[in-house]
């Protein structure tokens, strides 16, 4: 199973667009994740995403993603975290390294894979 994050932006406008897309695929829908980072001027941005079950066809799973662009307690965090408590799930929050760190933005998505494979979000590599 291919897993992949596609990014959607930073949050700004976006974010409606992630909501669209897990209410438009509820049924696909797995999880919600608010990554909380240190930007290098020291202050906490978030990043939300969206895990999505392959579709009936293919092995690819999406996890659509804002990436650090929403400050915290936003009203953007508050729409988002609304859009899945609708659908019965709650955000799960985790603290992560900012993107900064990573030479490669490829690197820092492998990186969360990888932490959310370990913690059985998403399923293992197959």
């Amino acid at each position: 199973m291919i897993q992949r994050f596609i990014e959607l932006g930073e949050g700004y406008g976006d974010i409606y667009e992630l909501r669209e897309l897990i209410t438009t695929n509820q049924q696909r829908f797995m999880h919600g994740f608010v990554f909380v980072s240190t930007n290098p001027q020291g202050q906490d941005v978030l990043s939300i995403a969206a895990a999505f079950k392959p579709a009936s066809e293919g092995n690819f799973m999406p996890i659509y993603m804002c990436r650090e662009g929403i400050p915290m307690d936003s009203k953007r965090l508050a729409v988002f975290e609304q859009t899945i408590s609708s659908l019965g799930h709650t955000p799960i929050k985790m603290e992560v390294k900012h993107s900064s760190v990573y030479a490669d933005k490829k690197f820092y998505h492998n990186h969360l894979i990888s932490v959310l494979r370990l913690n059985h979000y998403i399923p293992p590599m197959q």
